[in-house]
């Protein structure tokens, strides 16, 4: 007969199975997300993100030219006022107004008959003066003979004499008017005094010109070369003399300065080069300024006078600069500074002292060492104090392809 407690204990021994194995899975859970846990946390003890990648360039001396860009004005090398010099009217221009003209070449035609009229009047009055010398001459020579005879006195042959000389001078009289009636003969056909561009006309046919005053018919200018006259600050001027006193800086191009380039007014830069003429040794005294001139080609005509112009002058030299990217110096109201990336990978601030500029580059003067790394690129990847990996910048401004900087 079966046992009725035997079903009862089935069941229980069938819970307690079930409750094992249930306390076996929970403890398999566990231990997984244990070791998940686990994972993770060595992977976060591992460390942070990589090092961001900024451009860089390695601070070397050089020898650098110190430019200068001053203001200027284009002045023509030489101006003549084509005047008339003699009175009449004016017949006809035979010139073209804006044109080049040369040396020698007729501009204008005067009236010439008055002037051919005072020519043959003092043509007339020396053939009368010779013609008096001559007969003055043979009296004196007549004289002689009779005077060493004492035939005559010697008061007559004084007189004969000066008789002879004074005609002698009315003759060289004579031919003086002579020269100067056909002086200003010639004056009537107005000549350009230089070769250049002449300007417009000042008068037209029909003027009366030359009457009391050398009246202006016209003004020529020789633009080939110019020159550009521009000014400077005393304080640079004594800046320049000290360091050239201390060695600091050298002169380049000769006693007074280097080469000139010039900046036009729409910013290009004029293609001839031009060489600096002198320094005027006085100072106006309303703005502190020295004016230079500067001699330049100008074989096409692009100048003009009185064009205003920018000046690029190299007037010194350092043996000591450093040639930076524009972008690599920030500059502000506190200084100028640069960030130096160090050979550990963080970033450091330093003061330098900036010189003028050369192209897209600043030439720095002081404040850095020869073989630091200065960042141009990358200002905008850098958080806070993260490190960063250093990464040559070419001269084009392209970061070398898998090129660390040294370290």
């Amino acid at each position: 007969m079966p046992d009725p407690a035997s079903p009862r204990r089935a069941g229980v021994l069938a819970a307690a199975l079930v409750l094992a194995l249930v306390l076996v899975a929970c403890g398999k859970e566990g231990d997984g997300n244990k070791s998940a846990s686990g994972g993770a946390s060595a992977a976060s003890g591992a460390g942070g993100p990589p090092p961001v990648e900024v451009g860089v360039v390695v601070a070397a001396m050089r020898n650098v030219g110190l430019v200068n860009e001053l203001p200027g004005r284009v002045e023509a090398s030489r101006v003549a006022q084509v005047r008339a010099r003699v009175p009449g009217i004016v017949l006809r221009r035979v010139f073209t107004e804006g044109s080049d003209v040369r040396a020698g070449q007729p501009l204008f035609r005067i009236d010439p008959q008055s002037l051919d009229a005072a020519a043959a009047s003092a043509q007339a009055t020396l053939s009368r003066a010779q013609a008096n010398l001559a007969q003055a001459t043979a009296q004196a020579d007549r004289y002689k003979p009779l005077l060493e005879a004492n035939a005559i006195s010697k008061q007559d042959y004084v007189n004969a004499v000066a008789a002879q000389k004074t005609a002698e001078a009315d003759v060289a009289a004579g031919r003086a008017t002579l020269k100067t009636a056909q002086i200003n003969l010639g004056y009537a056909t107005v000549t350009a005094p230089i070769s250049g561009r002449i300007g417009r006309a000042q008068v037209t046919e029909g003027a009366l010109v030359g009457q009391g005053d050398a009246t202006l018919l016209a003004t020529i200018q020789q633009i080939h070369p110019v020159f550009v006259n521009f000014t400077q600050s005393t304080t640079e001027v004594l800046n320049l003399r000290r360091a050239f006193e201390t060695g600091r800086f050298r002169r380049t191009g000769g006693p007074d300065g280097g080469t000139v380039k010039v900046v036009l007014e729409d910013g290009s830069l004029y293609a001839q080069t031009g060489k600096l003429l002198f320094t005027d040794l006085t100072v106006d005294p309303t703005s502190g300024q020295v004016t230079l001139r500067a001699e330049v080609p100008n074989p096409n005509g692009l100048l003009l006078p009185g064009m205003y112009v920018r000046v690029r002058i190299e007037q010194a030299e350092t043996p000591n600069g450093i040639l930076l990217p524009q972008q690599a110096v920030q500059r502000g109201s506190g200084g100028d500074t640069v960030m130096v990336v160090t050979t550990d990978g963080n970033i450091v601030t330093k003061p330098v002292k900036v010189g003028t500029g050369k192209g897209g580059d600043w030439v720095i003067l002081g404040g850095l060492t020869p073989g630091e790394m200065v960042m141009v690129d990358g200002f905008q990847k850098v958080r806070g104090k993260a490190a960063v990996r250093p990464v040559l910048v070419q001269p084009g401004g392209a970061a070398s392809a898998g090129a660390s900087a040294p370290r």
